[in-house]
């Protein structure tokens, strides 16, 4: 049997419903076979990086994962697709976004996945809801680095 490996994943929204849409993200992860949800951080809003279109809701979960990263990513996948997500342009608003931030102490270097995530520790949105639910993950000087963008708890 396949032993559990720590991963959290970053979720956000700017279409739609953004904030039933990740706390629905949240409940679709969580109801995924060989998926155990360990923590869930509040929601944030953020203007929007890099990108266009109305203020994001963003959050972090912690996942124990029984799936392989490429097989969790697939999974992450299937559950924006159900949520409307198209991808007519790079960074285009979303209804959903699912990242795979970290995946235990892996690294992949993929035409499909790279981990750890290689942006992750450039955005605020991704950084304060991580450092809420895992502080040591997160360093001071990594949110001091983020502190110009706009982001607030909600």
């Amino acid at each position: 049997m396949r032993e559990s490996v720590t991963a959290y994943l970053a979720l956000g929204a700017n279409l739609g419903d953004p904030v039933a849409g990740v706390r629905k993200a949240m409940t679709d992860i969580a109801a995924l076979d060989g998926i155990t949800l360990l923590q869930r951080s509040s929601l944030y809003r953020s203007a929007p990086l890099e990108s266009s279109g109305p203020e994001y809701i963003n959050a972090v979960v912690e996942v124990a994962s029984l799936l392989s990263a490429p097989a969790l990513l697939a999974a992450l996948q299937r559950i924006e697709q159900n949520a409307g997500r198209e991808r007519p342009y790079h960074h285009a608003p979303r209804t959903l976004d699912l990242d795979l931030l970290s995946y235990g102490s892996a690294t992949i270097y993929s035409a499909t996945l790279v981990l750890p995530h290689p942006r992750m520790y450039d955005r605020a949105f991704v950084l304060l809801p991580l450092s809420e639910i895992a502080p040591l993950r997160v360093t001071a000087a990594q949110l001091q680095a983020v502190r110009s963008q706009a982001i607030v708890r909600i």
